[in-house]
């Protein structure tokens, strides 16, 4: 899909309580500085008097009943951070943005004429992607719930956890661990191969070697006829891990089984994935994700945050709620530092990043993000963390 920038891959949605505001609230870890490559970078954004309300447009999903938790969770976790903005106060709008470009660009035009500064959202790839090039000419930072790394840059801002992220943390374990030849196993859909770029420059990046990859179409049929060859190639001494994309829920199960089935587990070869192979709780169950590794988030932070909202709400938020938490709560934490440039790229991007819900984060001058992630594996079906996330980014592995 083509809107203006090319879109590879669009974002895969899968579907009273004590104030932490101290631990929640997005505080700066460091002086304001900006991440170091890509500082050259364009300067977008609005200035802004900190000492007045700073409007925040809130761009939400909607246009079905499937989109209704999400949007209601973004929401409320917004809420909750300006509630929580002590020493900057945020004028938090939300607005519709449907499911469709046309209605998010609507809606962002209509926030911007209403007097936002910054917008906050929306999802979906190809809407954040329009609302960008729309709010380009109006000086206007876009953060994006997406995880598209595609549509990032100039004033679009992903706020999701990317693929290269993940691939990132699992190859400079590995590497740390001995384990530099890694055989990539990569679907053939448009998530599975922005998954496979991202582990081609996980690998160039960190020092290991692609040891070789394999491809296959999204079906039974498809996982069955590379099977031969990802065993001949995974045993044959010369690969020290296997990383799979394993995007699509049902590939992981069908895929690790047989690929056990063939002798190819974590006992043989180190077994890597992409995605979290703890979730749903029924894949701790499973076999060949036994003694493999792959990342999440720090737990602690994420735990305490939706306890608070389950108080406060009535019920567990979404997965990707916390989002418009992390989000406002940077915004806040720029404006009661009383900078004047908090809604723009020098501000947003501070080297020393945010403490977010799911742990430290940080925003880059292309438009991507880091985010701190622990590394994991499943040990007698029940999840065992390997290398706790750091808690921020002077600390070892960053």
């Amino acid at each position: 899909m083509t809107v203006l920038k090319t879109i590879r891959g669009a974002f895969d949605l899968r579907r009273p309580a004590a104030r932490i505001a101290a631990v929640l609230a997005a505080m700066t870890l460091a002086a304001c500085e900006p991440v170091g490559t890509g500082a050259s970078g364009p300067q977008t954004g609005q200035a802004i008097d900190p000492s007045q309300p700073v409007p925040v447009a809130l761009l939400v999903p909607g246009g079905n009943a499937d989109l209704d938790w999400l949007a209601r969770s973004l929401t409320n976790s917004a809420r909750m951070a300006a509630a929580d903005a002590r020493g900057a106060t945020i004028d938090l709008r939300v607005y519709n943005a449907g499911s469709e470009p046309g209605a998010a660009v609507a809606s962002a035009n209509q926030a911007v004429s209403e007097g936002a500064k910054i917008i906050l959202g929306p999802l979906f790839a190809d809407s954040a992607n329009a609302v960008g090039n729309a709010m380009a000419p109006r000086g206007i930072n876009v953060l994006s719930f997406s995880n598209n790394t595609d549509i990032a840059g100039g004033n679009v801002f992903v706020l999701g956890n990317t693929f290269d992220n993940v691939a990132d943390r699992l190859v400079k374990y590995g590497v740390r661990n001995g384990k530099r030849r890694i055989l990539m196993v990569a679907e053939d859909d448009a998530a599975g191969q922005v998954g496979a770029r991202a582990i081609e420059r996980a690998i160039q990046r960190n020092g290991a070697s692609l040891a070789g990859s394999a491809v296959h179409p999204v079906s039974k049929q498809g996982i069955d006829g590379i099977i031969p060859n990802v065993t001949a190639a995974a045993l044959s001494g010369n690969v020290d891990a296997v990383f799979l994309t394993a995007n699509q829920g049902a590939v992981l199960p069908y895929l690790t089984d047989r690929l056990a089935d063939a002798g190819v587990t974590s006992a043989a070869v180190q077994m890597m994935g992409l995605t979290r192979w703890d979730q749903p709780s029924s894949r701790l169950q499973l076999r060949g994700v036994q003694g493999g590794w792959f990342a999440i988030p720090d737990t602690t932070m994420k735990a305490q945050f939706d306890q608070r909202y389950r108080a406060a709400h009535g019920e567990t938020p979404h997965e990707l709620g916390s989002l418009g938490y992390d989000g406002v709560a940077a915004i806040a934490a720029l404006v009661r530092a009383g900078k004047r440039n908090a809604l723009t790229t020098a501000g947003l991007t501070q080297n020393s990043g945010f403490a977010g819900v799911q742990g430290a984060f940080r925003l880059r001058r292309d438009g991507t993000n880091e985010r701190a992630l622990a590394v994991a594996t499943v040990r007698g079906n029940q999840l065992v963390v390997l290398d706790p996330a750091p808690r921020s980014f002077g600390g070892f592995g960053f």
